[in-house]
């Protein structure tokens, strides 16, 4: 099993082929529940399963052997194998030598699994074996990476000056930025109720001599994420600041789409026109795009707007992300919610597809309510609520007529983001929101 990145424990919650089955590079050999998510595990080789290790059910870790493949013949046309293979004289292989690493988890989730060490260079000398791991602080905040690298750190909102570089001459790697992520991680997963603040655990009585009772266990979901919701609440000050927006206009203009949508399969909701006002604020306001450094003395604004979508599911709420919403329309954001929200339901979303959000919106508006206080999603530094949108008589100078009006609230981190600044940001939502004409200018 490759590195899994969150947890020391993971289910096997599908086997995807039998013995006997053929397989080619990079079909799915089982699948594993990780992080609000389920994660595929590739064949690394083409040939044939041998034997199962694993079966439903099991609970495996980092390293285990999950099936022994008989490899193809050379000249088969299979690529070959990602690393070579200790044993040339067994045809049998272990998927575990060299399956393809996932790609890291989101920085968000609250646990992880130990972390591997950075493997030495394939030919050490005396004077690699010397390197030191470089602390780019240290070097007056300047520090030497590649593009793969700085762009790598820039999806998961890491800032490279707190990275220790491991490579030659400090270089920071893509394993270096791993590394601190799930040090990250793995510091809110330590974290206990009273860890840090001082606060003493709540202690239960025994409901039994009440009535009766009954104790189920929590969902995977609901674990992780109530853990990172402590961690927030914890760590990030918040304020609520509540709005509300007249969308009329809006939903008679998003009503007028619907033939043309229909034609494409698509369901037009107010969500994507909502998306589309928080972008166009987040650029006037760019410390909402932003997140706070560790040490609390920076703040790394974001040139890039990817919204986190909250999705509730029978197993629990997960946050999917929608990349670069700037520069989509609204068929293109309406097909994608569909999909990534069809992907949450059945628990089917990749780690890539969950991490790199810069903003969250959380949606109630198709259940009810009128106003809520969600917390804000940290690393980032704002939220936003929206709530189900109500006819309402509104004074128009003569007389009163009805407007459909939607409440909403955002819940920001005062330590990035001021009273003033917070309701600013607000009113040019809903100003957006308003006028629909002002998005396309």
């Amino acid at each position: 099993l490759p590195d899994i990145g969150d947890f020391d424990q993971v289910d096997v919650i599908e086997v995807l082929v039998n013995e006997g089955d053929t397989v080619a590079v990079d079909d799915p050999l089982i699948t594993l529940e990780s992080d609000k998510a389920t994660m595929e595990v590739p064949s690394p080789y083409a040939g044939t399963i041998t034997k199962m290790l694993v079966k439903e059910g099991d609970t495996v870790k980092e390293g285990d052997p999950i099936a022994e493949i008989e490899q193809a013949e050379a000249g088969a046309g299979e690529p070959e194998p990602a690393q070579s293979v200790s044993d040339t004289s067994s045809p049998k292989e272990t998927v575990a030598q060299s399956a393809p690493q996932p790609q890291p988890e989101t920085v968000s989730t609250p646990q992880a699994a130990p972390q591997r060490q950075p493997e030495a260079a394939s030919a050490p000398t005396a004077a690699s074996s010397e390197q030191k791991p470089v602390n780019a602080q240290s070097m007056g905040a300047k520090f030497h990476a590649s593009p793969a690298v700085r762009a790598y750190a820039r999806m998961l909102g890491v800032d490279l000056r707190q990275v220790v570089g491991t490579g030659p001459k400090g270089r920071i790697l893509k394993e270096d930025v791993q590394k601190y992520v799930k040090g990250i991680i793995q510091s809110a997963a330590t974290m206990t109720p009273a860890s840090g603040a001082g606060i003493p655990p709540i202690k239960l009585p025994d409901f039994s001599q009440f009535g009766p009772v009954e104790t189920v266990p929590l969902s995977r979901i609901k674990k992780i994420s109530g853990k990172h919701l402590h961690a927030c609440w914890l760590n990030v000050p918040h304020v609520t600041q509540f709005d509300e927006a007249d969308i009329t206009e809006l939903e008679a203009f998003r009503k007028g789409l619907k033939a043309q949508a229909e034609k494409q399969g698509l369901k037009i909701t107010p969500l994507v026109f909502i998306m589309k006002a928080v972008v166009a604020a987040l650029k006037q306001f760019p410390h909402m795009n932003a997140s706070l450094s560790e040490d609390g003395e920076q703040l790394i604004i974001k040139q890039y707007y990817n919204l986190g979508i909250a999705v509730d599911t029978p197993n629990g709420l997960v946050v999917p992300v929608v990349r670069d919403v700037d520069q989509k329309g609204i068929f293109d954001l309406s097909q994608e919610l569909m999909q990534i929200s069809q992907k949450a339901r059945e628990g089917k979303l990749g780690p890539k597809e969950m991490s790199g959000g810069t903003f969250t919106i959380s949606s109630l508006g198709g259940i009810g309510g009128t106003q809520f206080t969600p917390i804000v999603n940290a690393p980032e530094v704002g939220i936003m609520g929206v709530s189900k949108a109500k006819m309402q008589p509104v004074w128009n100078g003569s007389e009163f007529e009805p407007r459909l009006i939607l409440p909403f609230s955002v819940s920001y981190d005062h330590r990035v983001i001021d009273g003033a600044e917070g309701v600013r940001f607000t009113q040019t939502i809903a100003r957006y929101l308003s006028d629909i004409r002002q998005l396309i200018l």
